[in-house]
C-alpha cells in the first residue's frame, strides 16, 4: 500500500466523521447508549441489593448454589446492558437507518461480559489470563468481522501427512476448544459434585453413587464434543469401537471390574466415607474418598493407601466403624500370687472408668462396663485383663489403651502390688553329698 492510498483512506475516514458529527442521529444514539447504560447498571444494583443470593459475599462453606447466584450478580450489568442495546439496534433497523454507534456500543459490552465472565467464574489464574489474551482476541475479531478471514488464512497454512491434511486452523481450534472443554468439565465436576454432597436428604453411600455417575456422564459428554470439534466422524468411531471392544476389554477388565465394584459397594453400602476398615493384608485406615478405579485409605501415621475397589469384594475385609462406633478393647497385665487378687479387681475398675473417653456409669448396661477378669496362670503370676467399651478407634489421637496401661501401672503401685517377672529358683546339689558312701 503506498502513501497515496492511505492518504485517501484516512481521507474517506474525516468524511465519514464529519458526516457522523453532522448527523443529528448520531446524537440520537449517543444520548440513548448513555440512557441504556445508566438503566442497566440502576437494574443490575438494584438486582444485587434486593435478592440476598446475589447480595451477601458467602462464606466459603456456604452452599454451591449459593456462591453461584453471588457470581452471577456480577455478570448482571453488562448482560442487561447487551440486551437493551441489541433491541436498540433492531428498532433503528427498522427505522431504516444504521445505528452504527449502537452496534459499536454492543461490541463494547460483548467485551465487557466476556471479561465479566473471566473475572466472577474462572477462579484458575493461569485459565483466567488464557481467556483474556486467547479468548477476548478471537471474540474482538468476530464482531469486526475480520474472524472469517483470520480463519481461511490458517485453514491455507496446512500439511499433508498421507491422507490426512493438518491445517494451522484445525490445531489452533481442538487446542484453544480442548483446553476451554478441559476447564468446563473440571469446574463443571467441582460443582456438580459439591451440590451432591450438599444435600441433606441423602445418605453418604447415596451422594458417592451421584457423585461417581455424574463423574463418569460429564468425561463422556466431554470426550464425545471433543472428538467432533477434531473432526471425527461418530458414526465410524461407533463401529471401530465395536471392532476393538473386545480386544479392549481383555486389556481393560481390571480397570472396568474395579470401576463396578465401586458402583456396587456404593450400592450395598458394606462401606461408606468415614468407615474405618481393616484388609486381610493388615492394612488398615479410614476411608476417606472413592474414585473410579480405587478408593483411599487414610492411615493414622499420615499416609495415603489406595485400594483397587476390587480388592473390597473378592477379600476379607473388616469394617470397625459400619453399624457402631463403639469398640471393644482389651489391656493384658500380671500380678503376683500373693495379691488379693477380688479387692485389686475392683480398684482396678474404678481406675479404668475414670477416663473420659472409656464409657462407664450406672446408666451404661452392664455388659459394656468396664471389667477386669483372670486369663490364666502364669509361671510367674496371675495373667489379668481389662475389657473396656470406647468409640472410636483405639488409636492415633484417639489411643486409649497406653493411658489405661499407665492407670493400671499407677494404681498397682499405690496399692503396694508389683507387676512380677521371670523368676528361676537355682538349687546346686554338692556332689560328695548325693555320691552312695
Amino acid at each position: 500500500m503506498d502513501t497515496q492510498s492511505v492518504s485517501t483512506m484516512l481521507d474517506q475516514t474525516l468524511q465519514a466523521a464529519q458526516l457522523a458529527i453532522a448527523d443529528s442521529r448520531t446524537y440520537i444514539q449517543f444520548f440513548v447508549i448513555v440512557i441504556i447504560y445508566i438503566l442497566s447498571f440502576a437494574v443490575a444494583y438494584k438486582i444485587r441489593h434486593s435478592v440476598g443470593l446475589t447480595h451477601n459475599e458467602p462464606l466459603e462453606s456456604a452452599h454451591p448454589v449459593r456462591k453461584l447466584g453471588y457470581r452471577i450478580g456480577g455478570i448482571l450489568f453488562p448482560l442487561i446492558a447487551i440486551i437493551l442495546l441489541q433491541i436498540s439496534s433492531k428498532a433503528g433497523e427498522s427505522l431504516t437507518f444504521t445505528p452504527w454507534l449502537i452496534e459499536t456500543a454492543l461490541a463494547i459490552a460483548v467485551l465487557l461480559f466476556f471479561n465479566s465472565l473471566i473475572r466472577a467464574f474462572v477462579q484458575h489464574q493461569f485459565a483466567a489470563s488464557l481467556f483474556r489474551w486467547v479468548g477476548l482476541p478471537i471474540l474482538m475479531l468476530h464482531l469486526l468481522g475480520l474472524l472469517t478471514a483470520v480463519t481461511r488464512a490458517l485453514e491455507e497454512i496446512s500439511l499433508d501427512v498421507g491422507n490426512v491434511s493438518i491445517s494451522a486452523y484445525g490445531v489452533a481450534r481442538v487446542l484453544i476448544f480442548g483446553s476451554f472443554l478441559f476447564w468446563l468439565g473440571r469446574a463443571s465436576n467441582t460443582f456438580g459434585k459439591a451440590v451432591i454432597k450438599k444435600q441433606a436428604s441423602l445418605d453418604v453411600p447415596t451422594k458417592e453413587v451421584f457423585s461417581k455417575l455424574f463423574e463418569v456422564s460429564l468425561f463422556c459428554i466431554v470426550m464425545l464434543l471433543l472428538l467432533n470439534i477434531m473432526g471425527v466422524n461418530l458414526t465410524t468411531l461407533a463401529v471401530f469401537g465395536g471392532a476393538v471392544g473386545v480386544g479392549l476389554g481383555l486389556g481393560l477388565q481390571s480397570i472396568a471390574s474395579n470401576f463396578i465394584s465401586g458402583i456396587i459397594i456404593l450400592l450395598d453400602r458394606s462401606l461408606t466415607v468415614g468407615d474405618f476398615v481393616e484388609l486381610d493384608d493388615g492394612q488398615k485406615g479410614f476411608v476417606r474418598e472413592f474414585k473410579m478405579r480405587y478408593a483411599v485409605l487414610e492411615t493414622y501415621d499420615g499416609k495415603d493407601i489406595l485400594v483397587p475397589n476390587e480388592k473390597f469384594i473378592s477379600s476379607l475385609m473388616v469394617n470397625w466403624t459400619h453399624k457402631d462406633p463403639k469398640q471393644r478393647y482389651r489391656v493384658d497385665f500380671s500380678v503376683p500370687y500373693s495379691t488379693d487378687v477380688r479387692s485389686m479387681v475392683e480398684f482396678i475398675k474404678v481406675a479404668v472408668a475414670e477416663h473420659e473417653q472409656v464409657i462407664s456409669g450406672m446408666d451404661v448396661p452392664f455388659e459394656e462396663r468396664p471389667d477386669c477378669e483372670i486369663d490364666s496362670f502364669g509361671d510367674s503370676g496371675i495373667n489379668m485383663f481389662v475389657e473396656f467399651w470406647m468409640i472410636g478407634i483405639d488409636d492415633g489421637k484417639n489411643r486409649v489403651g497406653g493411658d489405661l496401661m499407665l492407670i493400671i501401672l499407677e494404681t498397682l503401685r499405690e496399692n503396694g502390688i508389683e507387676i512380677p517377672f521371670p523368676q528361676r529358683e537355682v538349687k546346686i546339689i554338692d556332689p560328695k553329698q548325693s555320691s552312695p558312701k
